[in-house]
């Protein structure tokens, strides 16, 4: 990367007085490195500012399609193998609102990052876009965060891309060195022994503005060690609690940037360490450790799969979901699911039937608005209160692309699966079915594919503001900690 960080900036150089927006389509990993970058890096002084989106939800497509005018925004179609669902509708739909306001010089307003010679380079070309930037091959999935997907975006909204690509190729040196001189291999070693013997849930917490490199390893750890029954679950957004409500199953890990932390995280910290709970603490020194950190933990991970003897480089389990979503789109009809009218008792039945070592996913196909995001966080503390289980949530496809491999070949758990009331269509350019069609299918291929493996699954379908039905369900759990 050091050798096109040249190019990239350059590029960008190129571009700054073009455009007021940058807004990235993509979806996993290319979706997760763009998000990374974005939380990050504010645009430099002259640079545009950075936004990504990578999901089907009707209402998020329809936000960012109000808040980016096609004449001053430049778009960047993510995919590496360039058949990603979600890229290529987002790309359609874009396209198609940029030629409506800008005729012929619409591909001007677009850069395509994927493979050559994959599907999403042909219909660029034929687009006619502004640029195609070759994606790094040799990165497949999870480890392809340092690469291409990071730095385009990086380097559009100002960011010095040569220092992160320098940070990262000294943090690459650092783990050729042997044992304990290797800084990700004694990460990996910490993660894979802490797993073996029973502390598999990864609980990631982050100082501002780290929180950001959340989801993406998130991504990558659910992604290599989860398979075969086996893996670390990372829990990432849960809020730090005391030592009462955990239980043995925990590592935490602590990330602040600078030397400026959070008192209260600390105590509360110490207050675990104390309590017996392991801890490993990283310290940034501002937001172009990136690819330091980036590559430490790529490492780390896996090492931390091979200790658990499973092969980091697979992800075949995830595609389950993926490919029943496509057939259901083609035409295909899902098994009869009415859903759990009793939403909470069932919630509660599956929780009480799980063993000590179990955790719960919440999957919210719903939009993502600040009252869903407070009522999911609800939820987590309330179950976590009642049964000291680690939880995980997110919303729709982006929670999946991120915990798919997790969800169907990791450790067993309860999986709770939200959905709402269709809103109003929001169709796609020469496609037979709307974004709404396309989540819902989304969520029937995840139902699906948990259930072909046997996973307890409790789906939920309101037909009201989905907000307040899971701000109720965390209500009930709430009052069994009370009771």
């Amino acid at each position: 990367m050091a050798a096109v960080a040249p190019d990239l900036a350059r590029l960008a150089e190129g571009l700054r007085a073009e455009a007021d927006r940058v807004l990235v389509l993509g979806s996993g990993n290319a979706g997760f490195a763009a998000r990374t970058v974005a939380g990050l890096f504010p645009p430099a002084e002259g640079f545009p500012g950075l936004s990504v989106l990578d999901t089907t939800e009707p209402s998020a497509v329809t936000a960012a399609a109000e808040a980016h005018d096609p004449a001053r925004t430049l778009f960047i179609v993510a995919s590496r193998t360039g058949s990603t669902l979600e890229a290529n509708l987002l790309f359609d739909f874009f396209f198609d609102r940029a030629a409506k306001r800008l005729g012929d010089a619409a591909g001007s307003r677009f850069l395509a990052v994927t493979e050559a010679g994959s599907a999403l380079d042909t219909e660029a070309a034929r687009r006619r876009v502004r640029a195609v930037v070759p994606a790094e091959p040799r990165a497949p999935g999870a480890f392809g965060g340092l690469t291409q997907f990071a730095l385009v975006p990086a380097a559009l909204v100002g960011a010095d891309v040569a220092e992160i690509a320098a940070r990262a190729a000294r943090m690459a040196e650092a783990c050729r060195a042997p044992g304990a001189e290797n800084p990700g291999l004694l990460l990996g070693a910490a993660l894979g022994a802490e797993a073996l013997a029973g502390r598999n849930k990864l609980t990631l917490s982050f100082g501002r503005p780290l929180a950001a490199f959340g989801p993406w390893l998130e991504a990558l750890v659910a992604s290599t060690t989860a398979k075969d029954g086996r893996g670390i679950v990372p829990v990432v957004g849960e809020p730090l609690g005391p030592p009462a409500v955990y239980g043995p199953d925990r590592f935490f890990v602590r990330a602040e940037a600078g030397e400026d932390g959070d008192p209260e995280a600390g105590h509360l910290l110490a207050s675990l360490v104390e309590h017996g709970h392991p801890l490993a603490g990283f310290v940034w020194r501002d937001a172009l450790d990136l690819g330091v950190e980036m590559f430490r933990w790529q490492f780390a991970a896996a090492v931390a799969a091979r200790l658990l003897g499973v092969n980091p480089f697979d992800e075949s389990d995830a595609r389950d979901a993926r490919e029943r979503a496509n057939r259901f789109l083609a035409g295909a009809s899902p098994e009869a699911d009415p859903g759990d009218a009793g939403g909470a008792e069932a919630l509660r039945a599956r929780l009480a039937a799980m063993g000590p070592s179990g955790y719960l996913a919440i999957a919210a196909f719903v939009p993502e608005t600040p009252e869903a995001v407070a009522a999911l966080e609800t939820l987590r503390v309330a179950v976590r209160g009642a049964r000291r289980f680690a939880t995980t949530a997110g919303f729709g496809p982006v929670f999946e692309q991120a915990a798919g491999q997790l969800h169907q070949g990791g450790p067993d758990g309860v999986f709770l699966v939200v959905t709402g009331a269709p809103g109003s269509p929001l169709a796609i350019p020469n496609r037979p079915w709307d974004f709404g069609r396309v989540l819902e299918a989304q969520a029937d291929g995840l139902v699906e594919a948990l259930r072909a493996r046997g996973r307890p699954v409790v789906r939920v379908r309101f037909s009201g503001n989905p907000a307040e039905g899971i701000a109720a369900l965390g209500a009930a759990m709430g009052r069994e900690v009370a009771a």
